[in-house]
């Protein structure tokens, strides 16, 4: 990844953000979905359950289409597992410091081994600022 791009999407996302996440059925039916998700290090990371409809779809297909504010690109999703596992501790410390806002309004259930980290890694995209496009 350029580094213009990378500094801008940390610029934009590097705090709780709202992104739109695009995934495909097994019938091939698109969905979309938005989510609050960090960029950390070429990847957006959110909080989400195992069993939802959006991680069956990356099961079976992890490239997910991904967008917000002015930015529109792909990556691979997939899960880190359980946001207690001790290897998650450091990146969960921040996911939970980014949605402190939310994150205990009952939404979270951190007890439940279902409750996973979602990496959504940048592999392509589009951003403008101030009137210029940057690719990837």
């Amino acid at each position: 990844m350029n580094k213009d791009f990378d500094n801008i999407l940390k610029e934009r996302f590097r705090k709780d953000s709202l992104i739109s996440i695009a995934t495909v059925d097994s019938c091939g039916t698109p969905w979309v979905r938005t989510v609050d998700a960090i960029y950390n290090n070429g990847a957006f990371y959110t909080i989400t359950y195992n069993s939802t409809n959006k991680m069956k779809h990356i099961c079976d297909n992890p490239v997910v289409a991904i967008c917000g504010e002015w930015f529109s690109g792909h990556g691979k999703a997939e899960s880190l597992g359980y946001i207690r596992h001790e290897e998650n501790k450091d990146l969960a410390d921040k996911l939970r410091d980014a949605f402190a806002s939310w994150y205990d309004n009952g939404h979270t259930n951190e007890n439940d081994v279902n409750t996973i980290i979602l990496k959504i890694t940048v592999t392509d995209g589009i951003i403008y600022k101030d009137g210029t496009r940057f690719e990837f």
